[in-house]
């Protein structure tokens, strides 16, 4: 089953979609695709993030599903590692959008000074 890779807008691989679901670059599952299809949702069932430009995943400060609760949906388990695809090119956040905390997809927080994550 192939990955729908996701990057950060700094062109970093963040997170893949797999069979509908959202899976941190580990394979686990960290959210789940909204009813409307317009958005993911974490795993207690809030906003988390949307896909910008077909391969990037930011978060929309101002989208109309923050602060929602559609519930929880179960985990979808572990699907494995899909490798590294590599790193884009950056691009530049349009107004009201930012990166989603590294935290939030199940990564690492970025060390202090450090560029890469």
């Amino acid at each position: 089953m192939p990955a729908h890779y996701l990057y950060d807008s700094r062109g970093t691989h963040i997170a893949n979609v797999v069979t509908g679901q959202l899976h941190s670059i580990t394979g686990h599952n960290i959210g789940h695709p909204a009813p409307s299809g317009k958005f993911f949702m974490d795993m207690q069932g809030r906003y988390l993030g949307e896909i910008v430009h077909g391969n990037r995943f930011l978060d929309n400060l101002h989208s109309p599903y923050q602060g929602v609760d559609y519930g929880v949906y179960g985990d979808y388990g572990f699907v494995g590692d899909y490798g590294n695809p590599g790193d884009i090119g950056s691009m530049q956040l349009s107004s009201g959008y930012r990166d989603i905390p590294r935290e939030k997809l199940g990564l690492k927080p970025q060390r202090a000074g450090n560029q890469r994550w």
